[in-house]
């Protein structure tokens, strides 16, 4: 592990108030914020109240009352800002299905309930950090921001982007505290994949079920051009830019001891397609004169989307009954795996852990696409485990700690490695 990067003020704090930490993130785990119906004020409300109580300028931010959105800041030396992002709603839960609490149980090393991984246990470290800097009095070497939001896991317009419409939201570098540590590899994510949506719809003729051959089964024309999709459009390669090439690889490496080394190379150099949804047909009896599918396909970044998508419209036009009723598109962003923001963030993750630190592409996407298309650099970093979404999520005092730490040193890591004109990024 390398040498830390922050006050020695802010990191005494930060290990003389490790149980303040663990309480804050079973605090905000009492809080019942699941999404529907995502609410999330009596969240923010007591995150705000702890910042504010040491000083912290806090700034409320909501179109929808019930999901408010806080910009808390501290002025910094240098005429740069680093924000970290965490969200406070959480997927829903089903009481019934858990072993555990689902709105907080903590048992030895681990801190269980909805949202533990995800991500309330950064939020939690986050405004720990927030708290090192203001009740020390120690100055961040650049502005520091934290930007609390609400409405991420529906991907709804009350969380972050109602932020950036109210404010002059321009950091020079964002850090989302997505967990993006595994089994023990750990890792900052760099990249993430476009996205196409695509709902398709059949038609067809219908008969009686005992005489299919007087109709034509709008199923089978449908599963016929699904699976025209998946082997012409699907087992193409990819023109996938030679910038993304080291980040493939460490993708590789960091999914090694889950899936073999080509499996993972596949997963960026062909497109995914994966039929999501299908629905058609009334009775068992009946030819179905209509069915519909929704299709969910993903491309590695740096990889065209609306070139992709003239390749489907291609592979499937012509197909007697097959029309493309919906289609909604996303690109693929990624940071220079060399950048500022990608060496500050692996330095202070190897300030805190043994090991290798992969660079790494996600496998789909969230606010950080959006981000960096709007040239803010932004990474997805934090500790936790792989109980996202999952019955009996949990994190662990030791995720939490790090996460304090890391977030900590990383302020410094960035402040090191920006000169003026240097911090920014390209649209990509």
């Amino acid at each position: 592990m390398s040498e830390p990067r922050a006050p020695e003020p802010v990191e005494r704090f930060l290990a003389d108030n490790r149980a303040d930490l663990v309480e804050t993130a079973e605090v905000l785990l009492g809080h019942d914020t699941a999404n529907p119906p995502g609410h999330t004020a009596t969240a923010a409300s007591w995150i705000a109240s702890r910042l504010e109580g040491a000083g912290v300028d806090v700034e409320r931010i909501a179109v929808d009352p019930e999901k408010p959105n806080l910009v808390a800041t501290l002025p910094g030396v240098a005429d740069r800002t680093l924000c970290l992002v965490g969200h406070l709603d959480t997927v829903p839960f089903d009481a019934s299905e858990w072993s555990r609490d689902p709105l907080g149980e903590r048992d030895g090393g681990r801190l269980y309930g909805r949202g533990a991984t995800d991500m309330k246990g950064a939020v939690a470290a986050m405004a720990h950090v927030a708290l090192a800097y203001a009740e020390t009095d120690a100055a961040p070497p650049v502005d520091l921001q934290f930007a609390f939001v609400s409405d991420e896991e529906t991907g709804g317009d009350a969380g972050l982007p109602s932020v950036r419409e109210a404010i002059e939201f321009v950091p020079d570098a964002c850090v989302i505290g997505e967990t993006t540590s595994r089994d023990g590899r750990c890792a900052v994510s760099i990249a993430d994949r476009g996205a196409i949506w695509l709902t398709l719809e059949a038609t067809g003729e219908a008969a009686h079920g005992s005489r299919p051959m007087l109709g034509i089964n709008a199923i089978d024309r449908l599963t016929a051009a699904i699976d025209r999709l998946k082997r012409e459009f699907g087992t193409r390669e990819l023109d996938v830019a030679p910038e993304m090439e080291p980040v493939v690889e460490e993708s590789v490496g960091f999914h090694g001891e889950e899936l073999d080394a080509e499996t993972v190379r596949d997963l960026f150099r062909y497109p995914t397609v994966n039929l999501g949804v299908i629905e058609g047909g009334s009775a068992v009896n009946t030819v179905p004169a209509s069915a519909r599918a929704e299709i969910d396909i993903r491309l590695t970044a740096t990889v065209e989307t609306h070139d992709a998508l003239g390749s489907i419209r291609r592979c499937l036009g012509g197909i007697e009954g097959i029309s493309v009723a919906d289609v909604s598109w996303s690109r693929g962003s990624y940071e220079p795996i060399d950048s500022p923001l990608v060496e500050a963030s692996t330095a202070a993750a190897e300030s805190v852990v043994e090991g290798r630190i992969y660079r790494r592409s996600a496998t789909g996407g969230g606010d950080a696409k959006d981000l960096r298309h709007d040239g803010i650099p932004t990474v997805e970093f934090g500790f936790g485990t792989d109980t996202a979404h999952a019955v009996d999520e949990y994190t662990t005092v030791d995720a939490l700690v790090r996460n304090a730490k890391a977030y900590a040193r990383l302020v410094g890591e960035f402040a090191a490695r920006v000169d003026d004109g240097t911090a920014g990024s390209d649209d990509r």
